[in-house]
């Protein structure tokens, strides 16, 4: 198996995806950001100094997902059929662990993936609470953001293992 964005010449180029076929293709990427339990508690009680963190970072994820192509350079530009960004707290005090999971689910019918996308939609939601709670805590940690599923396309159906441990 090769890198697939460098021709024979080892020169960096943009996939050709023409004779693909188009396919309904869903990807879902999730991350973390760890953060004290008192910023845990600011954000849930909607009292953070700039608003509505949880809401304005779901936008701005969504947004990401949107502008992936401009971001990253050989990445093709899709049309989205679906985004979708969800928040689940955790608080685990016996471990000291408090914080946000960020899952982002984005489809399109076409002949490339959305895993790129749904990837960073999560990275920006995630850099989006940090950069409004900053001001009262500057230790938050970005963690985890990796590839939950992919469905569609010529690679098939993969699942992380954590989520399919008899894989």
């Amino acid at each position: 198996m090769s890198l697939t964005h460098f021709d024979d010449q080892g020169q960096a180029h943009m996939v050709d995806v023409h004779a693909k076929e188009s396919s309904h293709r869903v990807a879902i990427a999730g991350g973390f950001i760890g953060m004290s339990e008192s910023t845990l508690s600011l954000i849930r009680q909607g009292n953070a100094k700039k608003g509505d963190v949880l809401g304005i970072a779901r936008i701005a994820g969504i947004q990401a997902t949107k502008r992936t192509s401009d971001l990253i350079p050989l990445c093709h530009p899709l049309a989205l059929t679906r985004v979708a960004l969800e928040w689940h707290a955790v608080e685990e005090p016996q471990m000291h662990r408090f914080g946000l999971e960020c899952r982002v689910t984005a489809e399109t019918v076409g002949s490339t993936g959305v895993e790129m996308e749904a990837l960073t939609g999560v990275q920006i939601a995630l850099l989006t609470v940090y950069d409004m709670c900053k001001a009262v805590d500057r230790g938050m940690v970005m963690t985890d953001v990796h590839l939950l599923e992919k469905k569609g396309g010529h690679s098939g159906h993969y699942v992380a293992p954590e989520l399919n441990p008899k894989a």
